[in-house]
């Protein structure tokens, strides 16, 4: 019963101490200038000065969202492979399938999947494949094809998704508002 008593007293005794050490005066930083008390007026220096915080910075992205409408790279990819009908495509998953596509002969078809690893406008930003399916006698076999034929795919897609960049971030320049403080105004 009396150690109850001690510890009891001691932590009345610790938390006034804890709360009255909190109490204590921010030090002044010598050779600074006053700190402007209006908030508003600090944001708005900050902003002219160029200073700024950003909370959960990361190298991530911008804190934009790119979807189907404003991805140059995936607008582009399907501008280039217009002429094919596609089996899938799904944005979220980076994937673009098309169709069996043949030009006259029945018994040979190709198929394209491009596959985007970024939405930078990088060569390696996506991985295009190319299959062709030959059919003899109703029977088909499929395989893989290495030639230069990728090579013009994603080449022509690079070159429509600059595009795509530069007209883009023009217009988002264009467009941009303004900045304008209440101190401006009058």
């Amino acid at each position: 019963m009396k150690n109850f008593k001690f510890i009891k007293y001691f932590l009345v005794i610790l938390c006034i101490f804890t709360v009255l050490s909190s109490c204590s005066r921010m030090p002044k930083i010598i050779g600074q200038p006053p700190i402007e008390p209006n908030a508003r007026k600090r944001a708005e220096q900050n902003v002219k000065d160029g200073k700024g915080i950003r909370f959960f910075k990361n190298n991530k992205g911008d804190g934009t969202f790119l979807f189907a409408s404003s991805n140059p790279m995936w607008k582009a990819a399907l501008d280039t492979l217009d002429f094919m009908s596609l089996a899938s495509s799904d944005y979220s998953g980076g994937v673009i399938i098309t169709d069996w596509y043949s030009e006259g002969d029945p018994n040979e078809a190709i198929k394209i999947t491009v596959r985007f690893l970024s939405n930078e406008i990088r060569a390696d930003g996506m991985v295009i494949n190319l299959y062709k399916r030959i059919c003899i006698n109703n029977v088909c076999s499929t395989k893989e094809i290495k030639n230069d034929l990728t090579f013009e795919i994603k080449d022509k897609i690079l070159r429509k998704a600059a595009i795509y960049k530069t007209r883009d971030d023009k217009i988002a320049f264009e467009n941009r508002p303004e900045k304008v403080f209440k101190g401006d105004r009058e």
